[in-house]
């Protein structure tokens, strides 16, 4: 048919779609060779690709990269049938084309999918050295996820656009190619500048986002500085050691935060929502349990620290409590976390969001229904 009539038809099934269960977390786990032959020719040689292990385990070679295991036989089965060994591209739920993909999405009972990739893969091809063969990488993946997957139902298939971490110009430059194709998100790897760090040169790319009205979105959190002394999480005017006997008072304000927790606070202290009163992001998989707790000991923390971290680091001072951005302009997901549930109006009811993870190995599919009416009951 017409590509008019093509788009009129989707229209309709959108404008018809009644939703009662969207997945704000689920994944896109094919096998590369689904999305590589759109790498242009120049760089195809430096792609990923599939290998079978003499175990029947498939696994992803990535250039300067430890070879990738495809964790599939952790997909779809009762839990004491799961392994990390066994999964192979070709039978495993989850990892084939979009037709299979609303398939199992019905048997699910699941009526629509906010889709992540299968992995990383910022991180899975950062050991490509050459910037312009990584770009094409990012943007060959992007291609297939909006041309050719979530094409045939976009209104089940909600693919979210991977950002190169490789700086705020090609950041906005894959944000606006985004916005030209009707992406309906953003996934951030790292701050849009490419460190591990809340910093001003990010504002273009902040702004860029607003003015496209684009939704942005992180898997779990911000990756790269911080773990392992690789760097700091936030940038101070001034030597720990010399100005402050080594004392870090943002690892203060963040210690009871998990996992998303610090790259909100990273933003929360980077002045970015003073700036930005606008701007949302969204944290996918983090459960939601934890964070009462987080959001008042990071007020408690900073009102102990904040004062001669300002006097001796020049950190700034915020105009607000540290949890009143948080609540406002951050988001959350959580699978199974009935507790996090009981708790949803100390965090904010339009502020978390449920999801399956499929078909990641905290996938309950295609029982995601038993899993909702246990998280919900009572709700």
């Amino acid at each position: 048919m017409a590509a008019d009539e093509h788009t009129s038809g989707h229209q309709e099934r959108e404008m018809a779609r009644v939703y009662r269960v969207i997945s704000a977390d689920s994944h896109l786990e094919p096998a590369v060779e689904s999305w590589t032959p759109r790498v242009p020719a120049k760089y195809r040689d430096r792609a990923p690709r599939t290998i079978r292990l003499e175990n029947g385990t498939d696994a992803t070679v990535n250039e300067g990269r430890p070879l990738h295991v495809f964790l599939g036989g952790m997909t779809g089965k009762p839990y004491e049938e799961r392994s990390p060994i066994g999964g192979a591209f070709d039978t495993t739920p989850g990892a084939g084309g979009p037709q299979q993909r609303v398939r199992e999405q019905d048997v699910d009972g699941v009526d629509a999918e906010v889709l992540f990739s299968g992995t990383d893969g910022a991180h899975e091809w950062s050991g490509i050295r050459d910037e312009g063969a990584f770009k094409a990488m990012v943007h060959a993946y992007n291609e297939f996820l909006l041309e050719d997957f979530c094409s045939y139902a976009p209104d089940r298939l909600i693919g979210l656009v991977l950002i190169p971490p490789t700086g705020v110009d090609d950041g906005i430059t894959e944000l606006e190619w985004a916005a030209r194709m009707g992406a309906k998100g953003v996934c951030l790897t790292r701050f849009p500048s490419g460190k591990g760090y809340s910093s001003e040169a990010d504002d273009r790319f902040w702004a860029a986002a607003i003015d496209h009205n684009m939704p942005l979105t992180a898997h779990v959190s911000f990756s790269g500085f911080g773990a392992g002394g690789r760097g700091p999480l936030y940038p101070f005017k001034h030597d720990l050691v010399e100005a402050a006997s080594g004392v870090d008072p943002f690892m203060k304000y963040t210690k009871f935060g998990l996992r998303g927790g610090q790259s909100a606070a990273q933003m929360v202290f980077g002045g970015v929502f003073e700036r930005f009163p606008r701007l949302k992001m969204y944290f996918a998989e983090n459960q939601v349990g934890w964070i009462p707790n987080y959001y008042e000991q990071m007020d408690d923390q900073y009102y102990r620290h904040g004062y001669w971290a300002e006097k001796l680091l020049e950190m700034p001072r915020l105009k607000r409590a540290p949890s009143d951005y948080a609540r406002e302009h951050c988001y959350w997901g959580f699978m199974r976390n009935p507790f996090g549930v009981k708790v949803r109006h100390d965090i904010g009811l339009h502020h978390i969001m449920w999801s399956t993870d499929f078909p990641h190995s905290e996938s309950d599919w295609p029982n995601s229904r038993r899993v909702i009416e246990e998280c919900f009951a009572g709700v």
